[in-house]
């Protein structure tokens, strides 16, 4: 693979925003890789993603940012620049269920995710073994109501520590205080269920098989203040039947939810989501 830049940009619509962006490029030496856009007629806005290759390209990074900010300026443009080369450091935490901690293990084993782990948290001890098999560093960080937040203070020192860029809620079923999620605003993933707002609780996959639902989903969304109320950055649904038992639902709900955790981490870590208005444009 090319060592890579990528531009994102958001910026009101009006004629010249691509010929514009492209042609900065071409006159640097950029060569093109990937370009994609989109418009949001409602609100009259343009959503952009460029990648281009870095082999003859003439600006290094602050080169770049000083020469590229006029023309940002001439199209109120909010902008982005990242690099494929990158790999940022992702904490993944995980209470007692490991479906996607060991999916996202995987992946990232495989070289499908790319980033670095330097740490695995978790309020119980259950994955514990998980980590150390793929030799991760594991804490084990008990949260409840008495401790919290000097749980989170605890937590928040070792991501720090870590450079954390990019939090991974891997079935953690915690909520967030509204302090933590405003260290890592739009930079903290979570998946769940996509039942809410019908079946809510800790038991959802049994008040739907009661119902006799037709469809189960997932969803994967970056987390706000607001419990699972941040933009929706993948959902993938799959049909069942009265043959299905509780425990099919089950099965199939945690199949689910990881490869649209997995998803949503993917593109995060390859620069492909822009998040505006409380959704996000996701770049094919």
């Amino acid at each position: 693979m090319p060592n890579s830049a990528i531009l994102l940009i958001h910026c009101p619509d009006r004629k010249g925003i691509v010929a514009g962006v492209s042609g900065f490029l071409h006159r640097h030496g950029a060569n093109i890789l990937h370009a994609d856009q989109h418009q949001d007629n409602d609100p009259g806005l343009f959503f952009m993603r460029v990648e281009w290759d870095l082999a003859d390209f003439g600006l290094d990074d602050a080169a770049f940012r000083r020469e590229f900010q006029p023309l940002a300026e001439s199209f109120e443009m909010q902008w982005q620049l990242a690099y494929s080369a990158g790999r940022p450091a992702v904490a993944i935490f995980v209470s007692q269920q490991q479906h996607c901690l060991m999916d996202l293990l995987f992946r990232h084993r495989i070289g499908e995710l790319r980033c670095e782990i330097p740490l695995i948290v978790s309020n119980h001890e259950a994955a514990g073994d998980l980590a150390a098999f793929y030799g991760i560093p594991f804490y084990h960080a008990p949260v409840d109501a008495a401790n919290k937040a000097e749980g989170e203070r605890r937590q928040l020192a070792l991501l720090e520590r870590h450079g954390i860029e990019l939090v991974v809620l891997a079935r953690y079923m915690q909520i967030l205080s509204p302090e933590f999620v405003a260290r890592y605003p739009r930079r903290i993933i979570n998946v769940h269920h996509s039942f809410l707002p019908a079946f809510s609780g800790a038991r959802p996959y049994h008040a739907a098989y009661h119902r006799g639902v037709k469809l189960i989903g997932a969803t994967s969304h970056y987390v706000t203040a607001v419990l699972d109320d941040g933009p929706i950055i993948e959902q993938d649904v799959v049909r069942v039947s009265h043959r299905d038992q509780l425990e099919d639902l089950i099965q199939k709900g945690r199949d689910l939810e990881r490869v649209v955790l997995s998803r949503a981490v993917r593109w995060h870590l390859d620069h492909r989501i822009l998040q505006y208005s409380g959704k996000t444009v996701v770049f094919d």
